[in-house]
């Protein structure tokens, strides 16, 4: 415990060091006032020596746990205290990632991320692994679930950097993000002042990232989902691979836009690049994209297939009012985008935007007009509409002294009788609205009544307050049922508001992260096809788009697949979902005549598919794999059998069974088992969609009965 009882005072001489950097304006005396200060510290450093980890901690992207005394002895340590939920947290990565460009291991720095959960679902490792993906972390991370550590330095807020000196002695913190130049300033002078007295190690430290490990997937980490109007094009931000997907509502996609690699560059499809994109919103044949990590809102013009930047200037700005022209206007973190009406009406002429980097709701005019309590403004022009900067939960009829906690999903419903755009805030674990009429903020569901308390999550169906919520991100409003969605993230559930009754209940998923079909791992998005009844859900850590049909209530999964590696054309969705006619085999089937086989009236038929996938590839977990039986113009051999079955997998061969029927009106029909698979393969890094169908010819022999008939059915695709 020596360092929570001598860190207070140290922090105060770095507070006395930083207020002296602020007076000076020369590097050669700003180094020389840190060295001073190092010196200093160095003479306390067994006062100052930090617990070690606690025993029994789980470790990503190394080989095993690191003990800081051992492993770490010789190296410039910083402790990144994080929890991955936190936009600021989010914002200090790019600096951590710079640093590390600049100085590695073998140069006596280490970076380690100490992950101290808010939210119980950002203890459970697994959700730190997709994290850890997601935001591309490459250094070591401990998971300190019971935030052992953070209470032994007394850290008080994330994100917090603690810089430590090669003996594990406490050198600087730094609390908060927008400190670049005081973290490299910190780290290259410890390098410098402990590698002069030879205490720098130049070992090694040994890794394993996870995202080596990981198989291929068509879809990384999808955030946002949204549809054109007519409901027939999916426009999907395929986050983790830095691109926008227009697709097929079977799941085809039509164009790929920018990607695999982060960047930010305009132009045409091929050339352009995004870095982490979130919201999508659509009108006519304009795709405005929330481009989260450039800091900028993008056009995607799909009939120039020219890709242009509209706001931001390409790094994270601070500006609370905003008011310029949108490519003159800095931004943080946009999050979601929705396009609805403005003050007077107009529809869909101002670009809706929940800036989750200043937790304030945000507008950008598409033509010229006005917003509640502000005088006309110019098509383009990028201002802040609701909330005061400050991260909280507060509700008010001034728009601008509203608070909000990380807004990350909006929806907008137009005309009466709500009129107002529904807001998931995240951080305060509440939906909000926000009146298009004045601007008014008010509570839906969720959270607790004081503003300042963050903390008032969980997962409790209800009216109201008494609803609680974990990490919401995404909500839609459904306008023709009146009724709003909510990807309930971190419950891993869809949840469905009725606002007029504020009454907030769970629609799908389990509440537990899972993968298959009917669960859920962290939805980050959601809306609603108007036309069909369906919710497109973007099940982010499962790297899928699940459908859920708001009849049947049935859960799917939506094949997103390349062009060419598509085989269905012409299905308005995938094959689980047809309501009426049922699963459906592709055009494109593989077909395979089998030699006739004589059978008896009540004879039972067993075939088994031995059905063989190319080396490298599995099925697609989660995926719609079926078989099928079929008989055209002799349909009453499946007169009360069952005809179609999922295929989970295919270590043991699909067993399919029929028992011919005790009378048969004709003398010969002819049965097709068919089986459609949806797998990956590992070399190539797609995924296909193939069937094949085996056509029987039956002859029917009115003899005494025979006994069941075993038959194998083989394919290799």
């Amino acid at each position: 415990m020596a360092a929570a009882v001598t860190a207070s005072s140290l922090l105060y001489q770095q507070t006395e060091l930083e207020s002296a950097l602020l007076e000076t304006g020369a590097t050669g005396d700003k180094n020389e006032l840190v060295l001073r200060y190092l010196k200093e510290a160095d003479t306390r450093r067994l006062e100052l020596l930090v617990p070690e980890f606690t025993e029994g901690l789980q470790w990503l992207n190394t080989e095993g746990p690191l003990s800081l005394h051992k492993d770490l002895s010789g190296k410039v340590v910083v402790l990144d205290f994080f929890t991955y939920c936190c936009i600021n947290c989010m914002h200090l990565l790019p600096d951590l990632h710079a640093l590390e460009q600049q100085y590695s291991d073998q140069d006596g720095l280490l970076v380690v991320g100490v992950h101290s959960a808010k939210f119980p679902n950002e203890k459970v490792l697994d959700n730190i692994k997709s994290a850890v993906l997601r935001y591309n972390i490459t250094h070591p991370v401990v998971n300190d679930a019971e935030a052992t550590l953070w209470q032994e330095l007394e850290i008080s807020c994330w994100p917090t950097l603690v810089i430590l000196g090669p003996h594990g002695n406490l050198l600087f913190s730094l609390v908060g993000e927008g400190n670049k130049e005081r973290l490299f300033l910190f780290t290259s002078l410890a390098l410098k002042y402990y590698s002069d007295k030879e205490e720098i190690t130049s070992e090694k430290i040994a890794t394993k990232l996870y995202r080596d490990s990981l198989p291929p997937s068509t879809l990384h980490f999808p955030g946002k989902v949204t549809l054109d109007h007519s409901g027939n094009r999916l426009v999907i931000a395929d986050t983790g691979n830095h691109r926008i997907l227009v697709a097929q509502k079977n799941g085809q996609i039509l164009q790929a836009i920018g990607g695999p690699k982060k960047g930010w560059k305009d132009g045409s499809f091929s050339e352009s690049a995004f870095n982490s994109p979130q919201g999508v919103a659509m009108k006519d044949n304009i795709i405005y994209v929330a481009d989260t990590e450039n800091h900028l809102i993008r056009k995607i013009d799909l009939e120039a297939e020219v890709v242009s930047t509209v706001a931001g200037i390409g790094k994270q700005g601070s500006d609370n009012e905003g008011g310029a022209q949108g490519d003159q206007q800095p931004i943080s973190s946009p999050w979601d985008l929705t396009i609805g009406p403005s003050f007077e009406g107009n529809q869909d002429c101002v670009l809706w935007i929940a800036m989750a980097g200043t937790h304030q709701i945000w507008a950008m005019l598409l033509e010229d007009g006005s917003l509640p309590k502000q005088s006309s403004l110019p098509k383009g022009t990028c201002v802040r509409f609701a909330g005061s900067g400050n991260e909280e939960n507060r509700n008010n009829s001034y728009p601008h002294k509203a608070g909000f906690a990380q807004p990350s999903g909006l929806s907008v419903s137009s005309g009466e009788p709500w009129n107002c755009l529904f807001v998931a805030d995240s951080e305060s674990s509440t939906v909000r609205t926000v009146s298009l009429k004045d601007g008014a903020v008010k509570h839906l569901v969720g959270g607790e009544r004081d503003p300042m308390n963050l903390f008032a999550f969980g997962d409790v169906d209800g009216n109201g307050i008494n609803a609680k919520l974990q990490h919401p991100l995404g909500v839609a409003w459904d306008k023709k049922r009146n009724l709003l969605y909510i990807a309930d993230s971190y419950n891993h559930k869809v949840k469905v508001v009725d606002p007029k009754t504020k009454i907030c209940a769970t629609l799908a998923g389990t509440g537990i992260a899972g993968n298959a079909t009917d669960t859920f791992n962290e939805p980050g998005g959601l809306c609603v096809g108007h036309h069909d009844g369906l919710l497109y859900v973007a099940d982010t850590n499962n790297h899928q788009i699940k459908v859920l049909d708001l009849e049947t209530k049935t859960v799917s999964v939506l094949p997103v697949m390349k062009p060419e590696a598509f085989d269905v054309v012409d299905h308005p969705m995938p094959p689980r979902l047809q309501k009426t006619r049922g699963p459906q085999l592709p055009k494109s089937t593989h077909s395979i005549l089998l030699s006739p086989l004589t059978v008896s009236p009540g004879q039972t038929l067993n075939f088994s598919l031995e059905l063989l996938l190319p080396a490298g590839s599995e099925l697609t977990e989660g995926a719609p794999s079926f078989w099928l039986l079929t008989a055209e113009g002799h349909e009453w051999l499946l007169q009360g059998q069952n005809t179609t079955g999922e295929i989970e997998s295919l270590s043991a061969p699909p067993m399919i069974s029929l028992v011919m029927p005790p009378s048969c009106p004709t003398p010969a029909a002819t049965l097709s088992i068919g089986a459609c698979l949806y797998y990956c393969s590992h070399d190539t890094s797609i995924c296909l969609m193939k069937a094949v169908s085996f056509t029987q010819p039956l002859n029917v022999a009115h003899a005494a009965q025979a006994g069941p008939a075993q038959l194998q059915l083989s394919h290799t695709f």
